[in-house]
C-alpha cells in the first residue's frame, strides 16, 4: 500500500512539473528551486493520501481533518514562496522547503491538540511555541 501511494505521488509530481512547464513554456526560477520542489512532493503525497481515505471516510473523521489542515499550510507557504522576487531564488533552499513542510506538520499537531485541548494546556503550548519558532526561521530566510 505504502509502496503504491509512493509511486501515485510520483506521478502525481511529474504531472505537476509538466503542467507547470506547459503553462509558462519555462520552468522558471521559483519553480525549479529546491524549496519548490520540496514543498511540492509534500503537497503531492499530502493529496494522494486525501484521494486515497475519502474513498473510505468522511469529511467529519480526524484523518482527513488532519490532511486538510496540512494543506491549506502547505498551500499558504507556497503563496510565500511565489511572493519571492526573482533575483532573490538564492533563498528558496533544500532546507527552507523542510522547514516549511515541518512547519505543516507541526501546525496540524497543533489544531490537533485544540481540538482536545484548551489554549492553556502545557501541550498547546508547547506545540504553539515550535510552530513560531519555525515560523521565525522561515521568515528570517525569506526577509
Amino acid at each position: 500500500m505504502y509502496f503504491q501511494r509512493t509511486i501515485f505521488s510520483l506521478i502525481l509530481l511529474l504531472i505537476a512539473a509538466s503542467f507547470a512547464f506547459s503553462q509558462t513554456g519555462e520552468v522558471g526560477p521559483i519553480r525549479s528551486s529546491a524549496a519548490y520542489s520540496e514543498v511540492l512532493l509534500r503537497k503531492t503525497q499530502l493529496q494522494a493520501d486525501l484521494e486515497a481515505l475519502l474513498a473510505d471516510y468522511t469529511e467529519a473523521n480526524p484523518k482527513i481533518i488532519d490532511l486538510r489542515t496540512e494543506l491549506a499550510a502547505i498551500n499558504k507557504s507556497l503563496e510565500k514562496i511565489f511572493a519571492v522576487r526573482p533575483t532573490e531564488t538564492g533563498k528558496l533552499t533544500l532546507a527552507l522547503g523542510k522547514l516549511i513542510v515541518d512547519q505543516a506538520r507541526l501546525q496540524t499537531d497543533l489544531a490537533r491538540l485544540l481540538r482536545s485541548y484548551g489554549n492553556d494546556h502545557p501541550e498547546v503550548k508547547r506545540a504553539r511555541r515550535k510552530v513560531e519558532i519555525f515560523e521565525s526561521a522561515i521568515n528570517e530566510i525569506l526577509k
